[in-house]
């Protein structure tokens, strides 16, 4: 009787040997790594040498998108270089922006300086600035990050962007992600993170143990920087004031916003300025608004205003590289010294600056269920000009998400049931064997 129980043991365990063979074979054909301990792990470079992905061949509109499957695939070329199959990506505004060809001479010099000298084309260029995936592979000095880790990042604007299967980004601008949320819902946050964090701990000097009833004011405050910029805020104790459309208004006291200005309902200056006056405020809007809302913070009381709206870019397209900067500094001192004369207010620009341990940080609250994300639509890998049509209606309620491995996840999952449902089969039939015996 114990021979044949062993017989069996035997039998079933070289089924399922088989089985996951099978299986690593069948994912390794579609791009795919199975690894069966966590440290030990293919890269796609080694099993594929291009990849799916959308991209731009000139600047313009929506037509200039194009899908392709020969984009070689961005492999670990330096030490703390990692390696991510991309799970799920979001659109932001910048992602229009850069399709038209904003900040174009500047990204390429940033991509390579020695392109000052030439006149090479940057092009193709992959958009998405957001990315929620796994990691495939790590550079021989990277310690934080091993294959398998799910992680999330914002990809920085002089980078190949996650609109592809793969992306390649330092240790230092990844972070491991929220374990409570999906890769989609992962994908709507690091952008906006990174940008709020940026602007209103950077430029703002606000932050978890200085932010306890000042009072903010977030124009704009129902896309993704000001859904984010609320929470945040909210999690380190300010009082949140929001300018947004009527019905947006749900949506952002939802969040946690202390009052609403309906910008559609009469002149929103005379709204703001019957209220209590601001330490900060965080500007998305832009245009003449900081005419008039500079006014609205305290004077004399360190206060700051943040626009994220700059012209540094803008004229670097317009002017070159050395003039469009120039004028941008002069504009930025101009204004900076204007307003501290006056109000002693502090007039600062805030940019977008990818950061992988703030990104630590903001995994902590998501974790706490102190930040949600905020996702307003979804759309397949196949449907990317679709999604940046819905995300140039405007009006934005969250973010705009892009499943990119929606297909190969299907399948994985499939191929997964089915081996399981046929072991189990198996297992049975080996148990009747053994009793029959």
């Amino acid at each position: 009787m114990g021979s044949v129980r062993a017989m069996a043991s035997t039998r079933l365990l070289c089924l399922f040997n088989a089985k996951v063979a099978g299986l690593t074979k069948t994912l390794a054909r579609a791009g795919c790594n199975v690894c069966l301990r966590r440290n030990v792990c293919s890269s796609p470079s080694r099993l594929q040498s291009c990849m799916s992905a959308w991209v731009i061949d000139e600047y313009g509109t929506n037509g200039v998108l194009r899908y392709t499957e020969e984009i070689p695939v961005p492999t670990v070329t330096s030490p703390s270089d990692v390696m991510i199959k991309v799970h799920a990506a979001s659109l932001n505004p910048l992602d229009i922006s850069m399709r038209g060809g904003y900040g174009a001479k500047l990204l390429k010099l940033r991509r390579d300086p020695m392109s000052v000298m030439d006149s090479d084309s940057e092009f193709p260029v992959i958009l998405g600035r957001d990315v929620s995936g796994v990691v495939v592979d790590c550079g021989s000095e990277v310690t934080h990050f091993a294959p398998g880790d799910e992680v999330w990042a914002a990809v920085p604007p002089w980078k190949q962007g996650s609109l592809a299967e793969f992306v390649t980004l330092t240790e230092y601008e990844v972070s491991h992600k929220p374990e409570l949320v999906s890769h989609t819902e992962a994908a709507s946050i690091p952008y906006v993170a990174s940008t709020a964090l940026s602007a209103l701990v950077n430029a703002g000097g606000l932050c978890r143990d200085s932010s306890s009833n000042k009072r903010v004011l977030i124009t704009g405050g129902s896309g993704g920087v000001g859904t984010f910029s609320i929470q945040l805020l909210k999690a380190w104790g300010a009082h949140v004031t929001v300018t947004c459309s009527q019905n947006a208004e749900g949506l952002v006291r939802g969040l946690g916003a202390d009052e609403v200005v309906d910008y559609t309902a009469g002149d929103v200056a005379e709204q703001l300025e019957m209220m209590e006056k601001f330490d900060v405020i965080l500007d998305n809007v832009g245009g003449d608004m900081e005419q008039w809302a500079v006014g609205l913070l305290k004077p004399w009381s360190g206060a700051k205003y943040i626009t994220l709206v700059t012209p540094l870019l803008l004229n670097t397209d317009s002017m070159g590289l050395l003039d469009g900067t120039i004028h941008a500094g002069l504009t930025l001192h101009t204004k900076a010294i204007q307003n501290i004369i006056s109000s002693g207010v502090f007039y600062r620009w805030g940019f977008y600056a990818p950061d992988g341990p703030a990104l630590d940080e903001i995994r902590k609250l998501v974790d706490a269920g102190k930040i949600l994300p905020v996702v307003e639509a979804q759309f397949p890998f196949t449907q990317v000009p679709q999604a940046f049509q819905k995300l140039e209606q405007g009006h934005a309620r969250g973010k705009t998400v892009v499943r990119v491995a929606e297909k190969d996840d299907r399948q994985a999952e499939e191929l997964v049931q089915n081996i399981c449902t046929e072991t189990a089969e198996s297992v049975q039939d080996v148990q009747g064997t053994a009793k029959q015996h």
